[in-house]
C-alpha cells in the first residue's frame, strides 16, 4: 500500500479544516452578532467581542473536545498504518 506524501498532506489538511472550521464559524457568528448589537447601542468596546468569542471557543472545546481527540487519534493511527507498511 504505497501512499504518496501529497495524499498524506491532503488528508492532514482535511483533518485540520474539519477540526477548526466549527470554532471559526461560531466565533465569526458571535463577532457579527456583537458587532450588530454594538452598532445599535453605540457601545464600541473591543473587549466585549473578544471575551464572548473566547467563551464560545472554550465552550466548543469543552463540548467537542472528545470528537476532536478521536479525529486526531484516527488520523494518527492511519499514519502509523502507513508507516508500518
Amino acid at each position: 500500500m504505497d501512499l504518496p506524501v501529497v495524499d498524506v498532506f491532503r488528508d492532514a489538511i482535511g483533518v485540520v479544516i474539519r477540526m477548526v472550521a466549527p470554532m471559526l464559524l461560531l466565533s465569526m457568528a458571535v463577532g457579527v452578532i456583537v458587532a450588530i448589537l454594538q452598532a445599535v447601542t453605540q457601545i464600541h468596546e473591543q473587549t466585549i467581542s473578544f471575551i464572548l468569542k473566547l467563551i464560545v471557543v472554550i465552550l466548543f472545546l469543552i463540548i467537542g473536545g472528545s470528537w476532536m481527540l478521536s479525529t486526531l487519534q484516527e488520523f494518527a493511527l492511519s499514519l502509523f498504518d502507513i508507516i508500518r507498511g
